[in-house]
């Protein structure tokens, strides 16, 4: 049973409040008056209930102003109260630790992540700071293009076509 909103406004001169209970879709309302016999009234509607609990079944979750009265006394109720079928109740302490364990998991696999990744980044430097960077210098020129060899001793009759022309 949830219940997200109920407002009770009873009679200034009253001290004495209404009970109400709510469990999925029913309502129970207890009126403060305990002697003689007691009416009821739902919106405008007189009810044939006499007793001091009135039962709304199947609540459609619309206000309504309730009250109850016996002989000279009146108690008004503003009724406002949001109901369910398949709602649970959670209490305080339900809440405050799904929020918690939400928040300690969230927190755990931040720290994860943050080591996972630092560990990641110290490797990779790890491994491309290890290696001199001599070596880098000292690898051969890569091989040239051949179109653009050099010519080489005994190798002239290939180019000896190729006459440089006047322009």
């Amino acid at each position: 049973p949830l219940v997200m909103l109920v407002s009770f406004l009873v009679g200034p001169s009253s001290n004495k409040e209404f009970l109400v209970e709510i469990s999925g879709t029913t309502v129970t309302i207890t009126c403060p008056l305990t002697e003689g016999s007691i009416a009821w009234e739902l919106t405008g509607t007189k009810l044939a209930s006499s007793e001091t609990k009135y039962v709304i079944e199947n609540h459609d979750s619309s206000p309504a102003n309730v009250s109850c009265s016996s002989g000279g006394k009146k108690y008004e109720l503003y009724l406002n109260a949001r109901v369910c079928t398949n709602c649970e109740e959670l209490d305080a302490l339900a809440v405050t630790g799904i929020i918690t364990a939400d928040l300690l998991i969230t927190l755990g696999v931040l720290i994860l992540v943050y080591y996972f990744s630092k560990d990641r980044k110290g490797r990779a430097s790890a491994g491309a700071g290890s290696r001199p960077r001599g070596q880098k210098m000292q690898r051969p020129p890569p091989v040239p293009n051949p179109d653009y060899e050099p010519i080489r001793k005994g190798q002239r009759e290939v180019y000896a076509g190729l006459e440089s022309r006047g322009f």
